[in-house]
């Protein structure tokens, strides 16, 4: 059954219902009278009138009964009319009483909730790159207008104060030790080594106008440029060559120089207290270099840019992370049954738990804003609630009525 929830349109349904009820209790009404002014000329309308006559009265009492819960009859003070107005605090504690008792429990919410399989209900849900994105787009609103409401000043130094801590608490010089461990296993660094011949090759073999002129420069004044040319292209072949030199032979004095080098270095780390001070102090450098200050401001600049863009242009671009996490998440919940199961539990869980924290403060909830209202309002909303079905109270009145004085007459008649 369709419920409307516009009031004007529940109010037209209730005065149809209303004048539909009436109309039948006049019918009954007129039935009666012109029954009883022509009973005299036409015996068998007594029959007629005593049906008429019982409907008319079970339809007046429903009158009475249905009218007495909204307002007093004919606006007369009849005691015990009215009721709803009158007792509508009442009313409030016991709404509340039986919600909290029928529907705020546990038994009720956990079988709900499991019926529903809420955790695959979410997990497909998540799958839908709408509503991933969705969530995102909120999620960075939400963010990039609290990030606004923050002082720059304010955010900048909790960064200074959590960065300086996080790396004065971090033993640096082993962890470097383990990370050159790692890198130097099976000759890796070689490779990196490698690398570093070739960029310096490509560097000279593009820089040579450079490397030309600094000779120029540093040579005195009275050596002729033929020299200066030579001087140039010596030094130029000797870099050249020792840098071919080194990445032809894995076994060059150089290399060789390189790995010991290393070794030591790797070796100090893990195990000289001087060589850890020493890293120590690069740490403390480091915190009150100007780079590291910018660094630090530019974490939250970027970030708080970041949001607002994404914020302010929602429809645009490719998915985000965020996006692209949730969808992930949602596809591979939908392909585990246990993780699903475990996302049903979770929600069990805190739907029992919300419920069990605060079923009493819904029945109160129910219960003050009830009281809260006007006696007036509260008997006009609860009748256009259901009032349209207490007028059915009405008409059944007049017919079973009717149906009864038409039994009972006939039962008079046979047993007279």
């Amino acid at each position: 059954m369709h419920i409307p929830h516009d009031e004007a349109t529940r109010q037209r349904q209730l005065d149809a219902m209303k004048r539909r009820a009436t109309a039948l209790l006049i019918i009954a009404t007129a039935i009666f009278i012109a029954a009883t002014a022509l009973q005299s000329h036409y015996g068998w309308l007594a029959i007629v009138r005593a049906t008429a006559e019982a409907g008319m009265v079970g339809g007046l009492a429903d009158w009475f009964a249905v009218t007495a819960l909204f307002r007093h009859p004919l606006g007369l003070p009849i005691p015990h009319t009215a009721i709803v107005p009158a007792k509508k605090d009442r009313v409030g504690q016991t709404l509340g009483a039986f919600v909290q008792r029928n529907f705020l429990t546990r038994e009720v919410i956990e079988h709900r909730l499991r019926s529903m399989h809420a955790g695959r209900r979410l997990a497909e849900w998540l799958a839908d790159p709408a509503n991933a994105r969705a969530i995102s787009r909120n999620a960075a609103g939400a963010l990039s207008s609290a990030a606004q409401m923050l002082r720059d000043e304010d955010v900048q130094a909790a960064i200074d104060r959590g960065l300086g801590a996080r790396v004065r608490a971090m033993h640096l010089a082993p962890l470097l030790g383990r990370i050159l461990s790692v890198m130097t296993e099976d000759d890796r660094h070689q490779e990196v080594l490698d690398e570093v011949i070739l960029l310096a090759s490509r560097v000279v073999e593009e820089n040579g106008d450079v490397i030309r002129t600094r000779i120029e420069q540093e040579t005195p004044w009275w050596i002729p440029t033929s020299v200066d040319e030579k001087i140039f292209k010596r030094v130029l072949g000797a870099i050249q060559r020792l840098l071919a030199e080194l990445g032809a032979d894995r076994y060059h004095p150089l290399r060789e120089r390189f790995d010991a080098s290393l070794k030591r270095f790797i070796e100090n780390l893990n195990t000289s207290p001087e060589f850890a001070a020493r890293v120590d102090g690069w740490k403390e450098e480091f915190l009150e270099n100007d780079a590291a200050r910018r660094f630090s401001a530019s974490l939250w600049t970027e970030a708080k840019d970041a949001l607002a863009r994404y914020a302010a242009n929602p429809e645009s671009g490719a998915p985000s992370a965020i996006d692209s996490a949730l969808m992930t998440f949602g596809r591979k919940a939908l392909e585990d049954e246990e993780l699903l199961a475990r996302m049903d539990e979770f929600v069990v869980d805190i739907a029992v738990f919300l419920v069990g924290r605060y079923q009493d403060e819904v029945a109160d909830l129910i219960s003050s804003t009830v009281s809260s209202w006007d006696p007036e309002l509260t008997s006009r909303r609860v009748e256009l609630a259901i009032g349209r079905d207490l007028q059915f109270i009405r008409i059944n009145g007049t017919v079973v009525g009717a149906l009864a004085g038409l039994v009972i007459y006939l039962l008079s008649r046979l047993l007279s």
